[in-house]
């Protein structure tokens, strides 16, 4: 790795494999050099899930000019604190964690690995970007996502984020966006959750689905309406879930 140039630091939920993966990691080589550490199997849902019950391993995976890949058993939140912790020699300029194959826009982003990994990026101080395909489609095209991702990571690169602050970047599943904005994450509920199916052997089992019910005031910028419209969202979050309008007013007594 060059100290010259930006180190990127790339994980995901997906899985090291990944296409997700695999397309933005080439897409930032034209930035900077790369160090992919990811899950060696899909870790979708797992949000800030650490592994506590077993200890970890990784393997590297490949080696090549300004690109070293590792696979982890671990979660993304366990991909991001040991490569930090125990094989990165210098800290990262910016965490990529992504593209994840499907949305992570309005609730989602409570329950996504893809976000749990950008926000463990973030507590060490690491400018850190979660990315985001509303595709979940296997042949999904991940170009736009690819060139939306890049030109947000080298504003990143260049500007830096808030302290406490990371992004939750969506991009709709269309040829070219009509933007990359602002948002706010949608207020509203997953609802419909379980699909029930009865096995041959008479045993009850439930497959998580369900709809996405917005709720609230809708407001102009929210994700999804903008993602619908054409949009890629980019949702600034942050560390510090503090209600200090509350903090405020709440008492005991």
């Amino acid at each position: 790795m060059k100290k010259d140039k930006p180190l990127i630091l790339i994980t995901n939920d997906d899985g090291v494999g990944a296409r997700g993966l695999k397309a933005i990691t080439e897409s930032l080589r034209q930035i900077g050099d790369i160090v992919v550490f990811a899950p060696d199997k899909p870790q979708s849902g797992m949000s800030c899930a650490i592994t506590t019950e077993e200890p970890l391993y990784y393997e590297l995976l490949g080696e090549s000019d300004g690109l070293t890949v590792y696979s982890c058993s671990g979660t993304p939140v366990d991909c991001v604190k040991l490569s930090l912790n125990e094989i990165l020699t210098r800290k990262p300029d910016l965490l990529v964690s992504g593209i994840n194959h499907g949305g992570n826009h309005a609730l989602s982003i409570h329950y996504s690995g893809t976000m749990g990994a950008a926000f463990e990026g973030c507590v060490f101080e690491v400018p850190s970007i979660g990315i985001s395909l509303y595709n979940c489609r296997i042949g999904a095209d991940f170009s736009e996502a690819c060139r939306v991702g890049k030109a947000i990571a080298e504003k990143v690169l260049q500007t830096g984020l808030p302290h406490g602050t990371y992004l939750n970047v969506n991009v709709p599943n269309v040829k070219k966006v009509q933007g990359i904005v602002p948002a706010r994450q949608t207020a509203g509920r997953w609802v419909r959750e379980y699909y029930r199916e009865i096995t041959a052997d008479g045993k009850t089992i439930y497959w998580l689905t369900g709809d996405y019910e917005v709720s609230g005031a809708e407001y102009p910028d929210n994700d999804v309406k903008l993602l619908d419209e054409g949009y890629a969202t980019v949702v600034p979050c942050k560390i510090d879930v503090t209600d200090y309008a509350y903090l405020q007013t709440f008492s005991l007594i």
